[in-house]
């Protein structure tokens, strides 16, 4: 086998994959950004990202007890802190109420702030061993309303321990927007009433959509706002978390990989050997430049004209606010080498420049994916533009919008979270994409769509990757 060869096997052995269910997140993947940092601290009880960026990625490791002690090392105030789980996309009926729960609770008519209160109190309860009604959840809300006294009693009572309570994927709590913001408001009061209480802490994951709704409106809001951190990725980041993956690929994978990146230290853990990146690897330095350099080459193409793999990639991946996520940028790396074992056998580096762009073809399909998953409306209204080539009039999007539907927004299926203004019309239709970042404005008034959905929708542009046909 050719060192290139082995080089891009290497590549596809190292653990790319990002997506988060709920399992717990393998030691070597462990990444913390600097800008993380701030997030992961007790006094950041909010922290608002888009998809992909980390908040179901940092819920699973956070309750990981392979992952404290290296998370600990960058945060020490955690060290010592006992972590729950409030809500997630794995299912835990015992530990907070489900979907299905919630809506059979709100139409009830239970007020969503004595449900999340009701999480918090089985929570202290099952940490000082004391019982409380747990046979359902109307029961332990029922308890709470009526023997104020008691949970009252139980919270102030006297803890040799400190708590830190994690809420995640919260969209997954209702498919209507009032209904989730209702819960997502509820959720957000009782945090604030347990801030009174020493030792007790939570933190909040939230969309951008979801922080940008009417979930602030209760009173002394603005002292959980003031908290609020967000979850981004400089490019240096996405190389740094990269390289971390590749350096802990297995066995003879990982000593190519660390043969090239030599700015790695070894640490042991409870599952063996982790191998951690110096601080040279996690900035935007010639260090990481020239390591990636190894493995791309210099140029996207036959000279500089082309552009620069390091810069490249991840440009290409960006929405419309400059932002690329790691899932996105390690699928089109993945896709990259995969690409270049079976296209480009004879070239002389890992990483064909050919390869990168499909890379970026095969990324962008993904978050469209996943952008029908949250935002099925979404998927339906852009699937109207395959063919079109931006930057264009919004005219012409418009006029393909109503082609398809000719009797108005109406029409487009909603099953699940729809269109926030889509009581406006078609403008509506695309501010809400402005928002999310699928569309922008040029100077000029013309619309535009970055790469990472583009190419994934099918619309062409002069000059740029291609869609798949």
């Amino acid at each position: 086998m050719s060192k290139v060869d082995g080089l891009r096997n290497a590549i596809l052995s190292a653990p790319l994959e990002t997506s988060n269910f709920g399992e717990q997140p393998q030691p070597g993947t462990l990444y913390v950004p600097l800008s993380h940092m701030k997030a992961l601290r007790l006094d950041s009880y909010l922290v608002v990202g888009g998809r992909g960026v980390g908040k179901s990625f940092w819920t699973a490791a956070l309750s990981s007890s392979a992952l404290r002690s290296t998370i600990d090392t960058y945060v020490p105030e955690l060290d010592g802190i006992d972590i729950a789980i409030g809500f997630s996309n794995h299912e835990c009926v015992e530990q907070y109420p489900n979907a299905d729960r919630f809506s059979l609770l709100l139409d009830a008519g239970t007020d969503p702030y004595d449900i999340w209160r009701a999480v918090l109190l089985r929570w202290v309860a099952a940490r000082l061993q004391r019982a409380l009604p747990c046979g359902s959840w109307e029961a332990t809300i029922s308890w709470l309303k009526t023997q104020p006294e008691e949970a009252a009693q139980l919270m102030q009572e006297p803890r040799n321990w400190r708590g830190l309570m994690l809420f995640d994927a919260l969209d997954r709590t209702s498919n209507e927007w009032q209904q989730m913001d209702a819960i997502v408001r509820g959720l957000l009061r009782a945090v604030l009433w347990l801030r009174s209480y020493s030792g007790l802490y939570t933190k909040v994951f939230l969309r951008e959509d979801q922080a940008e709704r009417t979930v602030f409106n209760f009173p002394d809001a603005s002292k959980l706002r003031s908290t609020l951190v967000e979850l981004s990725w400089g490019r240096h980041d996405l190389h740094g978390l990269l390289w971390q993956r590749l350096i802990n690929a297995p066995a003879q994978h990982g000593e190519r990989l660390r043969e090239i990146c030599q700015a790695v230290h070894s640490r042991q853990d409870g599952t063996g050997t982790v191998w951690q990146l110096k601080d040279e690897m996690r900035r935007e330095s010639d260090t990481q430049r020239w390591a990636f350099e190894q493995l791309a080459g210099p140029w996207m193409g036959r000279d500089k004209r082309r552009g620069v793999p390091y810069t490249w990639s991840v440009n290409h991946l960006a929405d419309t606010r400059g932002q690329t996520s790691p899932r996105s940028f390690l699928a089109a790396i993945r896709q990259a080498a995969d690409d270049s074992r079976e296209r480009y056998a004879d070239y002389g580096l890992a990483l064909h420049y050919e390869s990168i762009k499909r890379g970026i073809q095969q990324a962008s399909e993904i978050r469209v994916s996943e952008i029908a998953e949250d935002y099925p409306w979404v998927n339906t209204v852009l699937s109207c533009l395959r063919g079109l080539n931006v930057p264009c009039d919004y005219e012409q999007i418009r006029d393909r919008w109503e082609q398809n539907y000719p009797e108005g927004v109406h029409q487009i299926p909603a099953q699940r979270l729809p269109a926030q203004h889509a009581e406006r019309g078609w403008d509506g239709i695309r501010d809400d994409l402005h928002r999310l970042g699928l569309l922008e404005s040029k100077r000029d008034g013309r619309i535009d769509m970055p790469d990472l959905y583009r190419v994934g929708f099918g619309l062409g542009r002069r000059g740029g990757v291609r869609p798949k046909r």
